[in-house]
């Protein structure tokens, strides 16, 4: 689907390249590489189905495990997060911080970040556009989630919302998005 290097941005400071997929027993591993603007980084997220590792390569980067208190690293160490954990990182430093690091098995991840980085380009106030984020947060439930959506949004709000795009055509710009993992 996607030719290596595959390269994404956001406007909230966050640029992924997926640098090449690698086959292996268990399922593909997708090797990354990331820059990341000071104070920057994703919002507490979880991959059910994968595991995701980030080497920092210059920069300091700050990670929190839900529950924990956050942990620094400084370049050449790196932090592996087991599918299931809910986690964040960001910039924690004053330059802009490097990453290398990789998610295996692979699944939909690549498709997902893609999506969601045009999502949050084509949103406001820094909030993903709604239509594509209820696609995207209904469709993968079961593969990735992200904390911080109070209840009744994705209980009532996002399912409302991907219901009503789907009956008004909305969803035909993602006919070629891959099938959930169950």
């Amino acid at each position: 689907m996607y030719q290596y290097p595959h390269t994404i941005e956001n406007k909230l400071g966050e640029k992924l390249c997926f640098l090449r997929l690698i086959k292996e027993p268990g399922g593909d591993k997708l090797e990354t590489e990331g820059f990341v603007k000071p104070g920057c980084g994703p919002v507490t997220h979880v991959h059910w189905k994968q595991e995701e590792s980030l080497t920092v390569v210059s920069g300091r980067m700050a990670t929190q495990i839900t529950g924990q208190e956050p942990v620094c690293y400084e370049p050449g160490e790196t932090v592996t997060f087991n599918r299931g954990t809910w986690h964040r990182f960001w910039n924690a430093g004053e330059d802009e911080l490097h990453i290398k690091g990789w998610i295996k098995p692979a699944n939909n991840v690549e498709y997902f970040l893609t999506e969601l980085y045009r999502a949050i380009d084509a949103g406001k106030d820094n909030r993903p556009e709604p239509t594509a984020a209820a696609f995207l947060i209904k469709r993968y439930s079961s593969e990735f989630g992200a904390h911080g959506i109070p209840a009744f949004v994705q209980k009532v709000i996002i399912p409302v919302q991907f219901y009503v795009d789907k009956l008004r055509g909305a969803h035909k710009r993602f006919k070629e998005a891959p099938e959930p993992l169950k």
